[in-house]
């Protein structure tokens, strides 16, 4: 059957994306373009080349038009124009827009989004890290039809070859003779054999495009995160890659990583198999491109390990490990360093939506009845309050954000590190605005010509100083979710835990 598939390699290639986040494909972002604040999903498509669906929704109404492109985020190709795609405004509600988008390559992509309404025409870049998550095998069908095709033309090409040679010179109603047949016979073997030969190097072909598919995927590539722990309580971590094509392009030896949110790698250490400890760490680089972290005081178990990291073409890799660790007694946590404990994961249908704080206050999480579902956006949104029950005023920015939040699934399958502005990296989303021309400036005042940058879109959907916080996300598959809630309040970080059943 895959010979025959050499007829249509193209459509067998490909393969679903995904990002840094593990398991989590589609891409989330809320931020402006110039004056107008979007919203934007992109739902990666299930084969490259595949068709992504970009769903926008606008706060402004009278929005006239909406175009976009994709393009690389970086590396040759990064400042080609192409022909942009035209949204269509939904005929039910005027703020939503949705478009299909082709994605023709793995690694570094920016969809580049321009508005056009009252106040002029804006733009902002959305960082699109798209990889291949597995290859497709052959519908049975149509290898079956592929194949009887393969061997109808073969046995049509031989018989044609034989035909020719045995009664292609002879004048009409001329019978052949024995040495035609024998002729005949002679070229029915040469050209059988030449075709299995030209078959057997197309299946060679096959194999080895097949075989460079395969080193290209994610599963490949995803970089391990490789933990030893110290005799002195320090954990070293060196990210190492899988496959041919994270060789070609991230050396940790000397690569120089981007700084996210001022740090160069974001260490997540989760307690198996309840959850019930998190530790956000943040380890330097160390001489030989490894990663070392002083560890807090933290107690004896299995822990799971996301390490966020950032490459310098603005690809975000997220390393995944394990580490069996003894109690530890170490320092203090410092600086943006946290942690976070809660009662241990369990099946129980009941998501609780208030988390208490250790001062005393509450982190609520603003939800309806309505059950989860998976692959539907949502906002997820929390409202911070003291120990009197009133408003937090005393929140700041933590990491420049108004808050983080980690999404994993209880089999550890599922884990995205989002912010307010998305699952976007701020370090890749720095680079996809820096090419923007400038946007102008709203009319009635309500962005002076000073904010109106190329970097508008970085500014956070909301105000840190406010006592709520929103999360735009997705939960990709249903099933068991813990979701780490983190603002910073008066120099100290808390963290909220809640659960989510999804269907």
């Amino acid at each position: 059957m895959r010979i025959s598939s050499l007829l249509i390699v193209l459509l067998l290639l490909g393969a679903a994306p995904a990002h840094a986040h593990v398991g989590s494909p589609d891409v989330f972002y809320e931020g402006d373009a110039g004056p107008y604040h979007l919203v934007v999903t992109v739902r990666m498509p299930k084969v490259i080349p595949g068709l992504a669906q970009v769903e926008i929704r606008s706060q402004s109404s009278e929005v006239r038009e909406i175009q976009m492109t994709i393009r690389r985020l970086s590396g040759f190709g990064y400042s080609l124009h192409a022909i942009p795609d035209l949204a269509q405004r939904s005929t039910e509600d005027p703020h939503f827009w949705v478009a299909s988008l082709w994605v023709m390559e793995t690694y570094d992509l920016v969809v580049r989004i321009e508005v056009d309404g009252p106040w002029g025409k804006a733009e902002v870049g959305v960082p699109l890290p798209a990889f291949a998550q597995s290859t497709l095998r052959m519908q049975r069908s149509l290898g079956v039809l592929l194949f009887c095709c393969m061997l109808f033309l073969t046995i049509g090409v031989v018989s044609i070859v034989a035909a020719s040679i045995r009664e292609g010179g002879l004048p009409p109603g001329v019978a052949p003779t024995r040495n035609d047949f024998r002729r005949a016979r002679i070229a029915t073997f040469a050209a059988s054999v030449l075709l299995l030969v030209v078959i057997g190097l197309g299946n060679a072909w096959w194999g080895v495009a097949a075989n460079d598919s395969q080193s290209q995927t994610w599963a490949s590539n995803s970089p391990r995160a490789l933990p030893t722990l110290q005799p002195d309580g320090r954990l070293l971590l060196r990210v190492q890659g899988q496959g041919d094509f994270w060789a070609k392009y991230i050396k940790p030896e000397t690569e120089n990583f981007l700084p996210d949110h001022g740090h160069v790698m974001h260490l997540f250490l989760l307690r198996l198999p309840y959850m019930d400890r998190m530790y956000h760490l943040h380890p330097r680089r160390i001489e030989g491109g490894s990663f070392a972290e002083n560890l807090p005081t933290l107690p004896a178990g299995k822990y799971q390990i996301f390490a966020d990291i950032v490459d310098s073409d603005g690809m975000p890799w997220t390393a995944t490990g394990q580490i069996e660790l003894p109690n530890i007694s170490g320092a203090p946590l410092s600086e943006d360093d946290s942690q976070a404990s809660g009662s241990p994961l369990t099946s129980t249908k009941d998501d609780a939506t208030v988390a208490q704080l250790r001062d005393g206050g509450r982190l609520i999480w603003e939800r309806d009845s309505s059950p989860l579902r998976a692959n539907v956006p949502m906002s997820f949104r929390f409202r911070i309050e003291d120990r009197n029950g009133k408003a937090a005023k005393d929140l700041e920015p933590y990491m420049g954000m108004a808050g983080h939040a980690a999404f994993v699934r209880s089999d550890s399958s599922v884990f995205a590190h989002v912010h307010p502005a998305g699952s976007v990296s701020m370090a890749a989303l720095q680079l996809a605005q820096a090419s923007l021309p400038p946007v102008p400036a709203r009319v009635n005042g309500l962005l002076s010509g000073k904010q109106a940058s190329a970097h508008a879109g970085m500014r956070m959907p909301m105000d840190a100083s406010s006592a709520e916080i929103s999360f735009p996300y997705g939960f990709p598959k249903a099933g068991l979710y813990r979701i780490f809630v983190q603002v910073k309040r008066s120099g100290c970080v808390e963290t909220g835990v809640f659960d989510a059943h999804v269907q």
